[in-house]
């Protein structure tokens, strides 16, 4: 669950790219989530559609490379992607939400939660 040396090359650089697109987004998407009473949220990005979450941001409606679905820890726990018996070690590794977004990349080479900050102005 830790940002995986994976990331860096081709996925960094067009995560990033849409990121700064989306950050704003995805910031008060987050509080939106918290604000109604679900921990830890996630958003799941993936060039093809992915039956995780809902569907916030479609790779067509702002022109960028991944779609944005916005989830949380319970419905990846009952989807069986963070197993029950050791969400408190997924727990442990968030980082705070209002400074870091948690992305869960899906992708034919590489799947995996990747925290990124946001940036100071989103």
């Amino acid at each position: 669950m830790n940002n995986d040396p994976q990331l860096n090359g081709k996925y960094l650089g067009t995560i990033s790219e849409d990121f700064v697109v989306v950050a704003e987004t995805l910031k008060e998407a987050s509080y939106q989530i918290r604000k109604n009473g679900f921990d830890y949220p996630i958003f799941a990005i993936s060039k093809d559609d992915l039956p995780i979450g809902q569907l916030l941001i479609g790779k067509q409606d702002v022109a960028i490379k991944w779609n944005i679905y916005a989830s949380f820890l319970d419905e990846f726990e009952q989807r069986g992607l963070v197993d029950k018996e050791k969400d408190a070690n997924f727990k442990d590794t968030y980082k705070n939400p209002d400074e870091f977004c948690c992305l869960f990349v899906v992708d034919k080479e590489f799947t995996n939660f990747v925290f990124i900050p946001y940036p100071e102005d989103a």
